[in-house]
């Protein structure tokens, strides 16, 4: 029997194939319960093929290849419903980074490294561009890079902050005084 198949190796196929298409659909970010329930089946087939319960595997490849296709054919309702949550995402991002012009405005001149904050706010600037333009096509995507550039606002937000609230002097030249700082 070595050159024959199993009877469930071409369900386990067309299973492996469902779930790979629902992968690079985006099934696991955009229909995520779905996804999981798919995987499950496809878990609970393995070990029936460990177990040597060909039969039962069989069926459970059937089950978890439907599975795996609900899964990538609810992508696009799961895709549209992350929109308006990435889309606030992009405009809070926005809104922080407007308020952090302000704050930069009143302190850019005190700063000591400017040429690390111009590449920084070059490469945020293009990064803000970017998860603009996934909104639509990649929500899942612009939501996570929201989140990813909102940790630039707020560690620069507290840089400029901090060279704002003692305008005589940096933090660095605050380092140096140390306890003489009243």
């Amino acid at each position: 029997m070595s050159g024959c198949s199993k009877p469930h190796e071409a369900e386990k196929a067309a299973a492996r194939a469902a779930m790979e298409a629902g992968r690079w659909a985006g099934a696991d970010r955009y229909a995520p319960a779905d996804f999981a329930e798919a995987r499950k089946l496809w878990v609970a087939s393995e070990a029936l093929v460990n177990e040597k319960k060909y039969q039962e595997a069989k069926q459970g490849y059937i089950e978890a290849k439907i599975a795996f296709e609900k899964a990538t054919d609810a992508v696009e309702a799961g895709k549209r419903a992350m929109i308006p949550e990435a889309a606030a995402a992009v405009a809070a991002l926005e809104e922080g980074w407007r308020n952090l012009e302000v704050i930069v405005k009143r302190a850019e001149h005190k700063m000591e490294k400017k040429k690390l904050w111009e590449a920084d706010l070059k490469n945020f600037l293009e990064d803000l561009k970017a998860a603009k333009e996934m909104v639509n096509t990649d929500p899942a995507e612009a939501k996570e890079k929201a989140g990813q550039l909102s940790r630039f606002i707020d560690t620069y937000g507290e840089y400029f902050k901090r060279l704002t609230t003692n305008p005589g002097k940096s933090p660095a030249t605050r380092k140096k005084a140390g306890a003489r700082e009243d």
